[in-house]
């Protein structure tokens, strides 16, 4: 029981102290989208790590879910209907499930490519769909709303950001324990036994569709949880919210994390949204950056950064981290960041070159003035890339690996 309280336990705490320690309004921010995002992403893998279903539409039930809790702030702005804010979430919840219940019939009666193919359809549909009803849907501006309604409940009026955030940091605990929970019960069983060899679970007597749907349909209420979540946060709700994009970093950001692990979707999560929220305010390149990072981790990890942290938790605590382990993990980062700094050089003047005569202005990279169309800095970008992939190849000929 101890084993068990206590990751739980550091984990609340880890959300409790996070606006201590980033008390800025804009890390509050990101710290809700971070919240947002990670429950989404464990939703996600309910589907992918548990039940191997690799959907591209993930992002429907949580954009509907988003629509419903919308229109719910509304009705409450309007005094047509009296409802707590802080369970607003729910609603948003239960908009996603009974989605997943009309959708998730016919996409879960078939698996593997298939599934996959059909929930790719399905995102393009439901995308059309929002734009062809404006008046539900909002159009592509989409439709906002305002979370501060009627008289402050003991003081939480939920305007200040910090109350936001708690209440994001509550849903998320409370549903990251239910979806952990649910891995233990007969339907979390059988849907690995579904994923691994879907013919035996079939002839044990379970049907494997059926359990599929359900999964689905519990997968598409914590989706739906997250999208209310969202739609209080930011307080709009718009066509981009059931699109593929969103949909694809979905996927990108579980597989980063590492599906095959419970915890994976929560670094996952973060990862995601450091990169699209707090990267992209330094640079316009950083889709250049996910997409390679991914690629990174797919060759290099295949289990994601999860597996990393696993590995290196085993190997302190087998005690196996000596003087050499260290020497030659010092000697692989020295010969990487050359490679990083010069591939980062490389893409930001080719970012800057490729804007033509708006790139006027000279390029400013870690506070040096880069002339974007002079050759030295190019010399200097494929230099150090050079000398860096000669020195992983130097360091691997050596059994750096060992």
């Amino acid at each position: 029981m101890k084993r068990l309280l206590l990751p739980w336990l550091g984990f609340a705490l880890v959300l409790l102290a996070a606006p201590l320690v980033f008390p800025q309004s804009a890390a509050l921010s990101l710290l809700s989208q971070m919240g947002t995002m990670v429950l989404l992403c464990l939703s996600y893998n309910m589907l992918l790590g548990e039940g191997g279903m690799l959907s591209f539409g993930h992002a429907v039930y949580s954009g509907l879910g988003a629509f419903g809790a919308i229109h719910l702030m509304n009705r409450m702005a309007e005094g047509a209907l009296a409802f707590p804010m802080t369970l607003v979430p729910l609603a948003g919840g239960l908009t996603g499930a009974l989605c997943g219940v009309l959708l998730g019939y016919l996409t879960t009666r078939r698996a593997g490519t298939t599934f996959a193919m059909i929930t790719l359809g399905l995102v393009e549909l439901v995308s059309a769909c929002v734009l062809m009803f404006p008046e539900v849907f909002g159009g592509e501006g989409g439709i906002s709303g305002n979370r501060v309604i009627g008289e402050p409940v003991l003081g939480i009026s939920y305007g200040p950001q910090i109350q936001v955030y708690y209440l994001i940091a509550g849903w998320l605990l409370v549903c990251a324990i239910a979806i952990w929970a649910l891995r233990a019960t007969p339907l979390g069983r059988i849907l690995n036994a579904v994923r691994d060899n879907p013919e035996r679970a079939a002839f044990i007597g379970y049907d494997p569709q059926r359990v599929r749907y359900l999964a689905l349909i519990l997968s598409a209420f914590f989706a739906g949880v997250s999208g209310g979540l969202s739609a209080i946060n930011f307080e709009i709700v718009s066509a981009e919210y059931v699109g593929a994009l969103r949909s694809g970093a979905i996927l990108l950001f579980t597989f980063i994390g590492g599906s095959a692990y419970f915890y994976g979707p929560i670094v996952g999560g973060v990862v995601g949204v450091l990169f699209s929220s707090w990267l992209s305010a330094y640079t316009q390149a950083w889709q250049f950056y996910l997409g390679a990072f991914f690629i990174l981790i797919v060759m290099t990890a295949p289990g994601g950064l999860a597996s990393l942290i696993d590995q290196g938790w085993r190997i302190l605590r087998s005690g196996a981290f000596d003087t050499r382990m260290a020497v030659r993990a010092t000697a692989w980062l020295a010969a990487a960041l050359p490679v990083l700094a010069g591939l980062v050089l490389a893409t930001e003047m080719a970012y800057q070159a490729s804007l033509g005569s708006l790139a006027e202005a000279p390029l400013r990279w870690w506070g040096w003035t880069v002339d974007v169309h002079a050759p030295l800095p190019w010399m200097t970008a494929l230099l150090l890339m050079s000398g860096g992939v000669a020195a992983l190849c130097c360091w691997r000929r050596q059994g750096g690996r060992s």
